[in-house]
C-alpha cells in the first residue's frame, strides 16, 4: 500500500462521525500506565490504583471540547449498562475552572450515571501521553493499558460493548 493511500485512510477515519468509528484499538501487549493524581466530586484524592480489580474506561475530556461533549451521553449509557464491581467509566475532566462547569454540563445534558473526576490539565495530559481530546484508554483489572483511542466514539455501540465485555470477562491474571 502506498504512503498516500495510508494517509488518505487515516484522514477518512478521522473525518468520519463517531457512530461510524470502530471500537478502541487494542495493543498487542498490555502497557504499563502512569496515573496523575485526580479528585472525585466529593474532593477525595485518587489515582488509577484506586480502581484496580475493575476494568476501567478512562476518558480524558473537557466541557469546552465539542467532540467530548458529543460522546458523553454514550459514556453515560455505557456506565448504566456495564458499570458495577467489574467495570467503571472514569470521565476525567481537565477543565481548569474546576468541578462546577462539569457539574453544570452533567445537569444540562442529563448525565446521571457518571461520577465526577477532575485533574490538572498539563499533569494529566503528560502522565497519560494525551495529545488531543477526547482520548480514551481501556485499562485492565491490574491497571495496564490495553487500548487507546484518540477522538470521539459511540461507547454504547454493540461493538464497543462487546469489546469491553470481553475484557471484563477475562480471567484475572
Amino acid at each position: 500500500m502506498r504512503r498516500r493511500d495510508v494517509l488518505a485512510g487515516v484522514l477518512a477515519l478521522a473525518a468520519s462521525p463517531a457512530s461510524a468509528r470502530p471500537p478502541i484499538p487494542n495493543h498487542g501487549t498490555p502497557r504499563d500506565l502512569l496515573s496523575p493524581p485526580f479528585v472525585d466530586g466529593d474532593g477525595r484524592d485518587l489515582t488509577l490504583a484506586d480502581f484496580e480489580g475493575r476494568v476501567v474506561l478512562l476518558n480524558i475530556w473537557a466541557t469546552w471540547c465539542p467532540p467530548c461533549r458529543e460522546e458523553m451521553p454514550t459514556l453515560d449509557a455505557l456506565q448504566a449498562r456495564l458499570g458495577g464491581s467489574d467495570f467503571h467509566v472514569l470521565p476525567l475532566s481537565i477543565d481548569r475552572a474546576g468541578l462546577e462547569p462539569v457539574r453544570r454540563f452533567y445537569r444540562e445534558t442529563g448525565i446521571r450515571n457518571l461520577d465526577l473526576y477532575i485533574a490538572e490539565d498539563t499533569r494529566a495530559m503528560l502522565a497519560l501521553a494525551v495529545v488531543g481530546l477526547p482520548t480514551t484508554i481501556l485499562i485492565d483489572r491490574i491497571g495496564r493499558e490495553r487500548g487507546r483511542l484518540a477522538g470521539p466514539a459511540e461507547w454504547n455501540s454493540p461493538e464497543a460493548v462487546a469489546q469491553i465485555s470481553a475484557l471484563i470477562d477475562e480471567r484475572k491474571q
